[in-house]
């Protein structure tokens, strides 16, 4: 089964800000997660919200003592996270899972943001709560089309498909498309040669992105690179596709591009990472 190389350059063009924008423009954002001893996750993947473009960018924490990790990045808001906070920041783009952990509040917390009419980002624990939950999943299943993006590495793949890591990444493709047909959403199956496979269209690779990349915090900088593109996107005529497309490929040319300078692959890390995204962003 063949996937086509993502071509985004149009893409990017189309996200250039035009002089009298303000932060309206950039969308609001909100990312959930962090329960104990995972806050980490769900910061990096707002640093990355906030480098890649966002114009607000609000984090959602379970873990009380975690906004002391943010005292560098005050641009961050920082709230803990309760089932009333999403109605109350009212987001553009909605991002559930770094770092979320899978307790009683973190379950509410998704079924909460599955019934919102916006675009959502769904990782890490939010697709294992997936996995178990056949009522989440019904949820997710009846979400307005093209609104739900899954990021999940092949281990997450693997759970939600109730089969094995080994056997996602033997038939990668044939994967994702069990997972579009799964939750009718648009999925970017993580790993070398990242596949992105959405109902009713072909199937995209990635051709970019190093091993280096084989880091824990990675996929919470594309998460949160995810959530300031759509969110962007919403403002500059790009559907939630076709930022899922460009985030993708800035995230692994950013990786790519470190490389070429000499940084890692081994020892690249993910905040390094973000900070290449921006330069990409605003190549003229």
């Amino acid at each position: 089964m063949d996937a086509t190389p993502l071509n985004t350059q149009n893409l990017l063009n189309r996200l250039k800000r035009a002089p009298d924008e303000h932060k309206g423009h950039g969308g609001k954002v909100l990312i959930i997660g962090g329960d104990v001893g995972m806050s980490g996750a769900v910061f990096l993947a707002g640093q990355a919200a906030l480098y890649s473009g966002a114009g607000w960018v609000i984090l959602g924490v379970l873990d009380s003592q975690a906004p002391s990790l943010v005292i560098d990045q005050p641009e961050l808001m920082v709230n803990r996270a309760k089932p009333d906070l999403i109605a109350d920041v009212a987001p553009e783009v909605l991002v559930i899972g770094p770092g979320l952990g899978q307790s009683d509040l973190a379950k509410e917390l998704l079924q909460i943001g599955l019934l919102q009419n916006i675009p959502v980002v769904l990782d890490a624990d939010a697709l294992n709560l997936l996995s178990v939950d056949t009522s989440l999943l019904m949820m997710l299943q009846n979400r307005p089309k093209g609104f739900t993006v899954l990021t999940p590495h092949p281990g997450e793949a693997a759970r939600l498909l109730h089969t094995t890591t080994e056997k996602v990444q033997a038939d990668r493709c044939g994967s994702l498309l069990q997972l579009v047909e799964l939750t009718q959403s648009i999925v970017v199956l993580k790993g070398q040669g990242t596949l992105i496979g959405v109902p009713g269209e072909p199937i995209k690779i990635c051709q970019k992105g190093n091993a280096g990349m084989g880091i824990g915090g990675m996929g919470d900088v594309l998460t949160g690179v995810l959530a300031a593109v759509i969110a962007q996107g919403l403002h500059h005529q790009l559907s939630v596709l076709e930022a899922v497309y460009l985030a993708v490929d800035l995230h692994s040319g950013a990786a790519d591009v470190l490389v070429n300078q000499g940084v890692g692959p081994i020892g690249l890390t993910p905040s390094e990472v973000i900070h290449q995204v921006r330069n990409l962003i605003n190549i003229k």
